[in-house]
């Protein structure tokens, strides 16, 4: 049994006239123990609302409406929310993109880090005081104790980002949820903060669900990723098939986008047009009207999600 599993997810949100708009629309995934899993796609296809979704953490109007979430067998779907809250920062953390905002910025770090503690661990007093100074430290902050009593300002983005991390490891989670971790932070920040993240699932054994627009970010740390379009998959596959040669259309359009070194001027190839609107997807396949392969029928009925051995794909051109 994988720890988190996901079957046919829709979120969505009601609007007038009674119709739902979704934003997630049949997600299905499998997380194993110890395996890291990447979410990628433009902005708006999903991924956040999927990582909500599995937290419990929707805001209204936005609820799920549709499908199942399991963590190590527990359905999360139709759990009350003192079981969720037991459940967030226990068994499973979030790490939010925004490390500038992600802290209170009135209370020391120590203090915020301890309250989780606290409540998830029961830990209080110096026993709490210890256990924040080891998250610190295994998340590479030096001089962990004398830095408790320090406030957020005092501290850089990439650092704001370790405590943040810390704070979500602090309680030995099964499950680790990253949501665009390195957002506004600089390259070289990224890369530590990727490793970080590695070393951590290495050492704790914890599952890695790792979301973001950076395709190369994403290969350095994934196992598998799935690529999410419109709110629905296009592509999952291990990372290197992937790299090597995605078998649906957008996967090849998203990594045509990517700079590299050895390229030569006009080497890139933006995708045309923009990502479409909630609401305005209708039933057919969402990346159709960008699709430089796109057939008759991708603008008529969403195409099946095709099994190639370990690879999914949902594609009319992949279809016999």
């Amino acid at each position: 049994m994988a720890l988190l599993e996901i079957d046919d997810l829709h979120v969505g949100f009601p609007v007038a006239g009674g119709r739902v708009v979704e934003v997630v629309r049949g997600l299905t995934l499998r997380l194993d123990a110890g395996q890291a899993m990447g979410l990628v796609g433009e902005s708006g296809s999903g991924k956040s609302q999927t990582a909500l979704a599995i937290m419990g953490l929707l805001r209204k109007p936005l609820r799920i409406t549709r499908g199942s979430i399991r963590l190590d067998g527990q359905e999360l779907t139709k759990a009350p929310e003192e079981a969720l809250r037991r459940l967030r920062g226990g068994a499973m953390s979030i790490v939010f993109q925004d490390a500038m905002s992600g802290l209170n910025p009135v209370f020391p770090i120590g203090t915020q880090l301890m309250d989780v503690l606290r409540t998830h661990r029961g830990l209080s007093g110096q026993a709490a005081r210890d256990a924040a100074v080891e998250a610190l430290e295994m998340v590479g902050i030096r001089e962990a104790s004398a830095r408790l009593r320090q406030y957020p300002h005092q501290f850089s983005g990439g650092m704001r980002q370790r405590v943040l991390i810390a704070m979500a490891i602090a309680c030995r989670p099964k499950l680790l949820i990253a949501d665009e971790p390195t957002t506004a932070l600089d390259v070289t920040v990224q890369a530590q903060i990727v490793a970080l993240l590695h070393e951590l699932r290495n050492k704790l054994g914890l599952a890695l669900l790792f979301i973001t627009h950076n395709l190369d970010l994403m290969a350095e740390i994934c196992d598998r990723a799935i690529v999410l379009y419109g709110g629905r998959m296009m592509e999952e596959a291990p990372i290197d098939p992937l790299f090597d040669a995605p078998m649906h259309p957008y996967g090849r359009a998203l990594l045509d986008c990517v700079p590299r070194l050895a390229d030569t001027p006009g080497a890139l190839h933006p995708i045309e047009g923009a990502a479409p609107m909630p609401g305005r997807l209708g039933e057919a396949c969402p990346f159709a009207p960008r699709c430089g392969e796109s057939l008759p029928r991708c603008t008529e009925q969403a195409p099946p999600e095709l099994v190639f051995g370990p690879r999914r794909a949902a594609c009319w051109r992949l279809v016999p």
